[in-house]
């Protein structure tokens, strides 16, 4: 989700007018939006990719696998592959790829419509139209996607030895057949939304604030022209990394015990205390009970600042260069 959301964050500009009997303005917008989905899905897989160990310790860490709940995030890092091999820091990462490409895809479609909506129906523009699009682009994201994340989460908690999905589509039908059909797939959703709408509305703003106010007051020393586009500013890698790192870890904070109990209901049957998290307020009372707040509703978010600077840089440079590649500036 953070690097579908950093994505989005990097407004392009709109197109240039399309010269005529090349295709026409329908044509030359269809084509800006498929453009816009390559880039998107390539910078969220290779950024998701560079920190899927991360991920799938996070998983294991916020959910008490009782095979290392008793370690932390870097001896965890060290206990998987001793575990279940090398391979098993990606676990889950094949489902993970399936669901970034249309997320990213989406929350960022979603988020240039909104914010045009939202401008030119509510009258509202500055920095709040981004908070506000952003928000409602992140939701819309999460609700196209959910079931994938679902299953990914499941295949990531699994442990080498204890299987009970044997992989994705097996997952899908297993879900589907014992926990209650379509719906076994949306466990969890609301705790995603109440936690999706101020994670990714604060990142839009914050990195959209950094990014217009740092070219605003120093192009030079913060930005660079574009190398499709000279007419085209855009910032600096290592700029980029600095801004998305701020956005990133101040939008994580905010939204991590939303995020806790998301995981918690996704994982369902497969935790002992399933019968005791049925629903979000259920689940957060139990993990707050039992864990306290350090420990519980915000374990493994020192994994989550860990995994901010490499996926911000990652997603960011190669949606850059993909920008850049398909003409999108």
């Amino acid at each position: 989700m953070a690097a579908a959301a950093a994505l989005a964050a990097a407004e392009p500009p709109p197109a240039m007018p399309q010269a005529a009997g090349a295709g026409g303005p329908a044509a030359r917008r269809d084509f800006y939006w498929l453009r816009s989905f390559l880039a998107g899905g390539i910078a969220g897989c290779c950024a998701k990719t560079t920190v899927a160990p991360l991920d799938r310790v996070k998983v294991l860490l916020q959910a008490h696998n009782h095979h290392y709940k008793h370690l932390g995030v870097f001896s965890t890092l060290r206990a998987v592959p001793q575990k279940e091999g090398y391979l098993g820091l990606y676990k889950g990462n094949g489902a993970m790829m399936i669901r970034i490409f249309p997320y990213g895809a989406i929350q960022f479609m979603a988020f240039e419509h909104y914010k045009t909506l939202i401008t030119t129906k509510l009258g509202v523009s500055g920095h709040v139209h981004r908070l506000m699009a952003g928000s409602m682009a992140g939701m819309t994201a999460v609700i196209c996607t959910y079931p994938l994340d679902m299953v990914r989460v499941r295949l990531a908690f699994q442990v080498k030895g204890e299987h009970t999905y044997t992989g994705i589509i097996h997952a899908f039908k297993t879900i589907y057949a014992k926990e209650g059909g379509f719906l076994g797939f949306y466990r969890g959703l609301m705790p995603t939304i109440l936690g999706m709408a101020p994670y990714a509305g604060v990142s839009f703003f914050t990195f959209g604030t950094l990014k217009s106010v740092g070219l605003s007051h120093a192009p030079t020393l913060l930005g660079r022209p574009s190398s499709d586009n000279p007419n085209v500013l855009v910032l600096k890698t290592h700029i980029n990394l600095l801004c998305g790192g701020v956005a990133g870890a101040i939008a994580q904070t905010i939204s991590y015990p939303f995020d806790v109990t998301r995981r918690r209901m996704q994982l369902g049957t497969v935790l002992p205390e399933f019968e005791k998290c049925l629903t979000m307020r259920e689940t957060m009372k139990y993990v707050y009970g039992h864990h306290g707040i350090r420990k519980g509703l915000y374990r493994g978010l020192s994994l989550n600042y860990i995994r901010c600077v490499p996926s911000q840089a990652v997603a960011f440079t190669t949606y850059e260069l993909m920008k850049q590649f398909f003409h999108l500036n």
